[in-house]
C-alpha cells in the first residue's frame, strides 16, 4: 500500500490567520506512533503558530499550543480533527 491522502483543508480568515490539516493513512506507522496515519494541523498566522497537531518522527503524536509542546493521545483521524478544531475556535474566541 502506498500513502493515501485521507484529509487535506485549508482556511484563510481575514484577520489573515491560516488553518491548515493534512492527514494521510501510511503502510507502516511512522517512527514514535503506533497507528498507520501521518498528519499535521496548524493554526497560525505567517511564522507563527498558535496551535499545532503532528507526528513528526521520532517524536511522535503530539500539539504545540502557544509555545508549549505536550504529548497528543491520538485516538482517530475524526477525534484528530474535532479536538483541534475545537482548540482554534477556544483560541479564535478569545
Amino acid at each position: 500500500m502506498k500513502a493515501r491522502l485521507i484529509h487535506r483543508d485549508r482556511m484563510a480568515f481575514d484577520d489573515g490567520a491560516i488553518v491548515e490539516m493534512v492527514i494521510w493513512e501510511v503502510p507502516t506507522p511512522v517512527e514514535g506512533s503506533s497507528h498507520c496515519y501521518k498528519y499535521r494541523l496548524f493554526y497560525g498566522y505567517a511564522g507563527s503558530r498558535v496551535v499545532g497537531y503532528d507526528n513528526e518522527r521520532p517524536k511522535g503524536d503530539h500539539r504545540h499550543v502557544d509555545g508549549v509542546e505536550e504529548p497528543y493521545r491520538f485516538t482517530g483521524p475524526e477525534e484528530l480533527i474535532r479536538e483541534f478544531i475545537a482548540e482554534v475556535t477556544r483560541r479564535r474566541a478569545t
